[in-house]
């Protein structure tokens, strides 16, 4: 097949394409602090769009402002049950580990395989940064940075609280309009790349649907199983460490860096002396292994269906490449972004029609919600 020849007016698209390219990249990092609210409202509208759906059906109601408005009413509710349980022993465990920290010294602490230096690091690193005065102080301005002001701190506040709000009211009018907006969004597309360009939202909306909502709900009962395991372990901050560990569930392999936070507080915990540090190291070591073995070998089987069939060291290539690209947002669509170009260049490179079209298990071809 014969390539196109470089015409001077092919050459003039190309350029001002590449300068159009250009010129929204740089608009997006100008309006960064703007859209970012708009993103993360259609984020949430797309996460809780389902639920709306489910009152709508549930109570026979026949426009989407009723549904919308319910939906939000109870997800303020759920998330003001579990702040109403956990918040005071949140606050509780911060007001014990903050008792730790104030009497921490490695002079009169000596665990057994572990250097002195350790400790003398971890004494210098809370001392650094006046953290023990900070601890004490109940001056607000002692929370601010040196070069700042309070009128500077104050207006910054009310910045990001009006970015806040202006979430909430995207959230609002996205979910009332949910079905109108996406097809308008599909009519943006020229008529001539519609098929591909549908054909291709249809299989990453099935891809990230059935990858969201399996691996959101394996968080969630991730987080519980170490917040139980924790607490029956009865180190300080366990409600903190098991939420956190539940959170860096939605990115494969990183709920595994929270082995290092655990360590400190068990060294931190041990200090007091009511308990040594290995034995609770071990028995926090324990939850992890029971914990990821429910998770692996019980729940992932069960809610996702079959696993995505990469290599470790593809994951973990994946992760490093959309991380690079999109920050934290690419870490956590890297998975489904990768499975699915492969399968788009198995289709289409070395013609394995069946790649895209095979869903995982329990998920009908037609399940695109």
């Amino acid at each position: 097949m014969s390539s196109r020849p470089f015409t001077f007016d092919r050459v003039v698209r190309m350029f001002l394409g590449l300068v159009a390219l250009a010129g929204v990249i740089w608009l997006i990092d100008t309006l960064e602090y703007v859209l970012l609210p708009f993103c993360l409202a259609c984020l949430i509208a797309y996460i809780l769009d389902p639920f709306v759906e489910f009152n709508r059906r549930i109570n026979h109601l026949r426009g989407r402002a009723l549904a919308t408005m319910l939906t939000l009413i109870e997800v303020s509710l759920v998330i003001g049950v579990i702040c109403y349980f956990c918040v005071p022993s949140i606050i509780e465990e911060i007001d014990q580990m903050k008792a730790l920290i104030k009497g921490y010294s490695p002079d009169h602490v000596s665990v057994p395989y572990i250097p002195s230096q350790v400790h003398e690091y971890i004494d210098r690193f809370l001392s650094s940064g006046n953290i023990k005065a900070l601890l004490d102080s109940d001056n607000i301005e002692s929370l601010l940075d040196k070069s700042s002001t309070l009128l500077s701190a104050s207006i910054d506040f009310l910045k990001r609280t009006v970015q806040w709000l202006m979430t909430f009211i995207y959230v609002i009018f996205i979910l009332l309009d949910y079905e109108q907006l996406m097809k308008g969004f599909r009519q943006l597309v020229p008529p001539k790349y519609r098929k591909i360009a549908y054909k291709i939202e249809d299989d990453v909306k099935t891809s990230m649907n059935h990858y969201f909502r399996g691996q959101a709900l394996i968080a969630l009962f991730a987080a519980v199983f170490y917040c139980i395991g924790f607490s029956v372990v009865g180190i300080p901050l366990s409600i903190v460490l098991g939420i956190l560990v539940g959170v860096l569930y939605l990115i494969p392999y990183f709920q595994y860096i929270t082995l290092v936070p655990v360590a400190v507080v068990c060294l931190i915990y041990s200090m007091g002396g009511e308990v040594e540090f290995w034995p609770v190291f071990g028995q926090c070591l324990l939850v992890y292994v029971i914990s990821q073995c429910i998770c692996d070998y019980v729940l992932t089987p069960k809610i996702m269906g079959k696993a995505m069939g990469l290599n470790p060291a593809i994951i973990l290539f994946s992760l490093s490449v959309w991380g690079t690209l999109l920050g934290l947002i690419g870490m956590i669509i890297a998975l489904p972004l990768t499975t699915l170009l492969l399968a788009y260049y198995q289709q289409y490179v070395i013609d394995r029609p069946d790649a895209v079209t095979s869903k995982p298990k329990g998920q009908s071809a037609g399940d695109q919600t």
